[in-house]
């Protein structure tokens, strides 16, 4: 089948890898300008033009995906079908009545529709995650589905692990889906809930709340974006990865004690397994207690 890919992020950079390794390689990929990012603010491709650069595929970057220029972009490929995935904007008419679109989306649809469908998954304590092939409407993934998998989510999962095992079943999924067109069924809207984007907030560590849910927070924005933990002082110590115990410490309260770092908390304690102190390089925790007992 002809097909047009619409994405930008890491997760779409690696369903369209394994798209056009097989027998339906997009003809054109869209996605979103370059953009300053970084310290220095640099210009920057998206993650899906460096896979598509390096495929030999043919790029393009709108500044709209619903401008005339785009949509003629699209027609002159002579797509049967256009392949979106983390694209990170909108799409509108004319290109939804104009395009069979089929949206790759890292949820088990009605639930985590948006943003950070990953994160917030594994956030929430949910024991299990996947990915939703729906149709693409103006509402926000809310859409029919025609195709869903899950995959459990593990103690230990991190953002990291866990998008690695949906970049495959989004893969596998999408070429189920073009290849044999199942029916769609319409999500219920009574069970929908929202995955904000992640913000500065969202990163930062409170220690008014449970060790488990802290644990949480860190695997879930690991090694992408990563959590924080506000020192005395105001410091703010990177936390690569960490444990919830039953330590029984005030919560805020910060202790070297036994040689490793922990964090009082609402209900126990959390344990600083990894850490990144502000410019310096990722290290232990028993190596960061050593490093602020000298």
């Amino acid at each position: 089948m002809r097909t047009v890919y619409l994405g930008t992020s890491e997760f779409a950079a690696a369903v369209l890898r394994d798209l056009a390794l097989g027998p339906h390689r997009p003809r054109l990929v869209l996605t979103r300008p370059d953009r300053p990012a970084g310290r220095g603010r640099k210009l920057t491709s998206p993650p899906v033009a460096g896979v598509a650069r390096e495929l030999g595929l043919e790029l393009a970057q709108p500044e709209s995906i619903n401008t005339d220029e785009a949509v003629e972009l699209i027609d002159s490929a002579g797509a049967d079908a256009v392949c979106v995935c983390a694209y990170g904007a909108l799409i509108r008419e004319p290109l939804l009545s104009r395009y069979s679109m089929l949206n790759v989306h890292p949820s088990l649809l009605p639930r985590w529709r948006g943003a950070a469908p990953i994160e917030r998954a594994i956030m929430a304590g949910d024991e299990t995650a996947g990915v939703s092939i729906m149709r693409v409407t103006e509402g926000l993934d809310a859409g029919p589905v025609c195709a869903q998998e899950r995959t459990p989510i593990a103690p230990d999962d991190t953002y990291g692990t866990l998008a690695e095992r949906l970049e495959e079943l989004g893969s596998a999924l999408l070429v189920h889906a073009l290849e044999h067109n199942p029916p769609f069924t319409e999500q219920d809207e009574s069970q929908a809930t929202y995955a904000e984007k992640i913000t500065a907030a969202d990163r930062r560590l409170d220690p008014g709340r449970a060790a488990a849910e802290l644990e949480r927070v860190v695997r879930a924005l690991h090694p992408h974006i990563g959590a924080q933990l506000e020192l005395p002082g105001g410091e703010l110590l990177g936390v690569k990865e960490a444990r919830a115990v039953q330590d029984s410490l005030a919560p805020g309260t910060l202790s070297y004690d036994g040689g490793r770092p922990l964090v009082g908390c609402a209900q126990g304690a959390l344990e600083l397994v990894t850490v990144q102190p502000a410019g310096r390089r990722e290290m232990s925790g028993e190596d960061f207690v050593r490093g602020r007992r000298r």
